[in-house]
């Protein structure tokens, strides 16, 4: 056999079968059988086929690729949750030949304006979108070119025919409340953003409901809230909320980052953690890992759900669904230190009296 990769008349000859349908099976054509575009890729990846992109584009008239537009907001171009998901994405889009663009849009310049531009200038097959806003001005202008697109997250109005893909964070805020209730506790603190996007819409109606639904009077919530990159801001709200003298005795951050910083903001004010204030997280990223006392939060498989994302733009650019692709994700608690009973009574310095 020789060492140089074979063509696709090549390969077709190989395998027996048609150049068509080498052709389809290795584009993941629906109407070739799955067994037989198992056995071309297998064939392909054996002997060294190389595509010819451009003529596949020609062919087609897709670009191969699927585009993410990133805004640099924060003092660091990738956050933890960043990090994973563009990881699984990648996993989830190459699997089927797609190569993930990256655009980003600097501070100061719009998402839409940048995805806009990916958008006309053909550079992508499909897009996804992070981050959904209650009211999400890019889901629109997706919606109305009718760009293939997956939001990981859901927009208020659910009656839009939009490809999702959450973690319900409602239902994980509700059981974080139920948790701590049923150890006594009954003054909540919750660290939230300033910005109306519907992760925070959520998780904060989740805990409201499950307060509502306890039906008891002696409960108190405490929200506190801040710009989402205003480190500032952020760590000033939360170091009134902990320097409190009626502090509460639970707190939840909205998620990781906000969560550890309560863990700080304590350690520094010489609380003790969970003796004095019990803190939950939201996204087990992997400093609550190592955080002492390590952080009691939700696992929402952040990677896995970036490649499922990718697999349903990938249904969703070769037009197999019929109706919008959906997917709730009950995100699993992780118990770790950071949470205990309520403390019988403590001062303003979280010392046991």
């Amino acid at each position: 056999m020789s060492n140089r990769g074979k063509t696709l008349k090549e390969l077709a000859e190989h395998l027996d079968v048609s150049i068509t349908t080498v052709s389809r099976a290795l584009a993941d054509h629906p109407k070739i059988a799955l067994k037989t575009r198992q056995r071309v890729a297998a064939a392909a990846r054996e002997h060294g086929y190389v595509p010819n992109v451009a003529a596949r584009q020609l062919a087609s008239g897709r670009s191969g690729f699927a585009g993410l537009v990133l805004p640099v907001r924060g003092p660091n171009f990738v956050d933890s949750y960043i990090g994973e998901f563009v990881t699984g994405l990648g996993e989830g889009l190459v699997a089927h030949g797609v190569d993930l663009l990256l655009a980003t849009a600097p501070a100061g310049q719009s998402e839409l304006s940048v995805l806009r531009h990916v958008v006309e200038s053909g550079r992508a097959d499909g897009v996804v979108l992070l981050r959904i806003a209650e009211v999400d001005e890019r889901v629109d202008f997706l919606l109305d070119r009718k760009v293939p697109f997956v939001t990981h997250g859901r927009i208020l109005d659910q009656s839009k025919p939009v490809n999702w893909l959450d973690a319900d964070g409602e239902a994980a805020f509700g059981e974080a409340f139920d948790l701590l209730y049923d150890l006594g506790h009954r003054h909540f603190g919750l660290v939230s953003i300033a910005e109306p996007m519907m992760f925070r819409h959520l998780r904060e109606s989740g805990i409201k409901t499950a307060i509502a639904l306890r039906g008891d009077s002696s409960v108190r919530l405490e929200i506190v809230s801040a710009p989402r990159f205003d480190r500032t801001a952020t760590v000033a709200s939360i170091r009134k909320l902990v320097n409190s003298p009626n502090r509460p005795t639970a707190i939840l951050g909205l998620f990781d980052e906000l969560a550890l910083s309560v863990l700080e903001e304590a350690n520094r004010a010489g609380i003790s953690v969970p003796r004095d204030l019990s803190v939950v997280g939201f996204d087990n990223i992997g400093a609550a890992t190592f955080a002492p006392p390590g952080l009691t939060t939700f696992e929402t498989s952040t990677r896995a759900a970036g490649r499922e994302i990718g697999e349903m733009l990938i249904e969703i650019i070769a037009g197999r669904n019929t109706e919008p692709l959906t997917r709730l994700i009950r995100p699993a608690l992780v118990s770790r230190a950071s949470h205990g009973p309520v403390p019988t009574a403590t001062n303003q310095k979280g010392e046991r009296q």
